[in-house]
């Protein structure tokens, strides 16, 4: 599967992973990871770029990495198949400020019911966002709802 390009949203979603499968055990864990993605930032006056320096144990991406978190939709619906997931409800993705917290682009490999304010357990394999235009690090692809 080729890795995504260009996201829709230019999103931080930073990420260290020690092992190719990352269990839903100790979600604290898998979120703090997720914040350690070193990202720089380097614009002159003829270019920009977004510099990304992953772990050595995650540049090519993770075949089955858990992770639990509160659905941010990027579409109205009752079922939703790719949105935003983030570790805490007080957390806003869209606020304009990277002090939002980590978040993680998610697209399922089926749609499922949105509730607002329901905490879920997805699966899926998680990809490196190497495009140098976006802050965006990561995306669950081919997510399941445990």
């Amino acid at each position: 599967m080729p890795k995504p390009t260009v996201s829709m949203f230019a999103l931080s979603a930073p990420l260290t992973i020690g092992a190719s499968v990352v269990w839903a055990d100790d979600n604290a864990a898998q979120w703090d990871l997720l914040s350690q993605i070193e990202i720089e930032e380097i614009v002159t006056e003829t270019s920009y770029e977004v510099r990304k320096v992953f772990p050595s144990s995650i540049e090519n991406g993770v075949e089955q990495f858990d992770i639990s978190g509160y659905l941010v939709p990027l579409n109205e619906g009752a079922e939703i198949s790719d949105f935003i997931l983030i570790s805490d409800m007080g957390f806003c993705p869209f606020c304009g400020s990277p002090e939002h917290g980590t978040s993680l682009q998610v697209s399922m490999a089926a749609p499922i019911a949105f509730e607002e304010g329901k905490r879920v357990t997805l699966r899926g394999a998680l990809e490196t966002v190497t495009d140098p235009e976006t802050w965006q690090t990561t995306l669950l692809s081919g997510a399941h709802a445990l």
